[in-house]
Formats: C-alpha cells, structure tokens, sequence
C-alpha cells in the first residue's frame, strides 16, 4: 500500500558543512499552500523514515486528526564516523552542524513551504546522538527550535552543563525518553555505556529548570528502533497535537 502523502527531496550544498546534503521532505496528504504548517526536523533522517516509520505515523495520525498540520523532514549521514562529527557534543563539525540546520535548512524549509516562521512551530527530533544534537540546538538556537523530542540521548558531561547554564529552557518544550533496560549501549567510542543513569541525571536537572516537559522511562526498553518506534506515535500527538 502506497504512502498518502507525498515525498520530495532537495539538495543544499551547504557553506557551513562544505558539502552537498540531501533533505527529505514529507507532506501530508491534504497538503496544501492555504494552510500553515509545523515542521518537525529528524536527523537521523533515513532512519526514522525506515525505522521508525514516520511516514506511515504521518499518514495516521492526519487522517485521525491527532496531530495538527505537520511536515517530516529528513536528513541523513554519511557512514557512522561522519555521524559521530557532527552530532556529538564534541563532534568536530557539531557547531558547523548546528549553523547548517539554523541559517540553510531552516530559511529552505520557509521559502519552500507555508510555516508559520516561529520557533514553537519546529521541532528537533533524534534518537541516541541525534537526540542529543536535537538539544544542544535547540538550547543554543531556542527563537529557532521551540520543540525538542529525543529518544534514548546520549548524554555526557557536556550536556549536563549545557543544560546546566542555559537560561532558556523554559521556552523549549521536551518530550524525552530512555529505556530502563539501557544500561550497556554499544557506541563507537564504547562497548557498554550506561545511557540510563546521566538520562535519569538530566531528566532532574530538567525538572530543576523549569522545563515544559514529558519524560518517560521505557520498561524493558533497550537501544533499538524497536522501542523507540513504538513510542513515536505518543511523541508526535504530545508534540503536534
């Protein structure tokens, strides 16, 4: 069975990244220039639209009316190592990342579609390292990024203090989740992190802030699409609804 929406991709050979990045970008079926749009930005992109099925979540949700108008769009990584650079706190290119989704996605995706120019309006979403990089933008670029949703992210000292000194957060609402299961994630840098306890960390210190935030635990839950694909659906009606 065919998608209800419809897909287009556009290239943006960006200055920050120097190289040529693909995005993906899905509408849903009642599309439509008369009508504005939220934005929900997935790195991880090819992933999520596989994995995580949002397409197919799109599709739904829309036709059930649980989200309001809402447009998916992808962007995807080279090979792990390329991923590791620019999503990682300490990536070498995480800041040229963060410029190229801020002044080259973000004005594309305005030009290009009916959005309501606002940072309430775009979401950040990720899993693992992508969660990550979807806060640390969103805490450096909050006019740009008033919504956060990372499943599983990955989260070191450097967050922690991110979160720590930034005076904004009460303007970002946060869907986050980690699976209590999470306790030896295999990572490029390590075979067995524990992801839950420093999630566990910044989810006090999130509460502590005065976050607009939902946190869940995941019982059994562990390191996979298989979990945060069964969430996905909760995220987007309590992100989008």
């Amino acid at each position: 069975m065919g998608r209800k929406g419809k897909m287009i991709e556009q290239e943006i050979n960006s200055t920050y990244l120097n190289e040529a990045m693909i995005i993906k970008i899905y509408q849903p079926e009642t599309f439509s220039p008369l009508y504005k749009y939220h934005v929900c930005m997935m790195q991880d992109g090819n992933d999520y639209f596989q994995m995580g099925r949002v397409a197919t979540f799109s599709d739904r949700l829309h036709g059930d009316k649980e989200i309001e108008n809402t447009v998916f769009v992808g962007i995807h990584y080279q090979d792990r190592f390329d991923r590791r650079k620019k999503y990682h706190p300490s990536g070498e290119q995480q800041a040229a990342y963060m410029q190229f989704l801020v002044h080259e996605v973000v004005p594309m995706l305005d030009r290009l579609l009916p959005t309501y120019h606002m940072g309430q309006s775009r979401a950040l979403m990720g899993d693992s390292l992508a969660g990550t990089l979807a806060l640390m933008t969103a805490l450096k670029y909050p006019n740009t990024f008033g919504k956060v949703i990372m499943q599983s992210p990955y989260v070191d000292k450097t967050v922690l203090e991110a979160v720590s000194n930034a005076s904004n957060i009460a303007t970002i609402d946060i869907y986050h989740t980690i699976g209590a299961d999470e306790t030896a994630v295999q990572t490029l840098d390590n075979p067995e992190v524990d992801f839950l306890t420093p999630n566990r960390q910044l989810n006090k210190l999130l509460v502590e802030k005065g976050a607009i935030y939902h946190y869940k635990e995941l019982p059994e839950g562990v390191h996979t699409w298989k979990y945060w694909q069964k969430d996905l659906p909760n995220a987007l009606k309590q992100m989008f609804q």
